[in-house]
């Protein structure tokens, strides 16, 4: 699902108070919502995790490699 479908539904509390779990405001994520803006990689994070990945960061940020972030294991870094 896109950012814009997802927040289409939310009234403007409800989109206010998803704006600031994620860090932003309701301004920026219908800035990127509507593609007028691109999240930095830590929004489309923070998106990602306050949806319960109903937006993912593939779908906002297709440029970065999200495969391999997601299938490194900081436990097994060399020190």
């Amino acid at each position: 699902m896109n950012l814009h479908d997802y927040i289409k539904p939310f009234d403007k509390q409800t989109l206010n108070s998803f704006a600031a779990s994620c860090g932003t405001t309701a301004g920026q994520l219908k800035q990127v919502a509507y593609g007028y803006r691109r999240p930095g990689a830590a929004l489309a994070i923070s998106i990602e995790r306050e949806s319960s990945r109903a937006v993912t960061c593939e779908e906002m940020r297709p440029d970065i490699d999200w495969a391999y972030l997601r299938s490194t294991d900081p436990s097994k870094a060399a020190a």
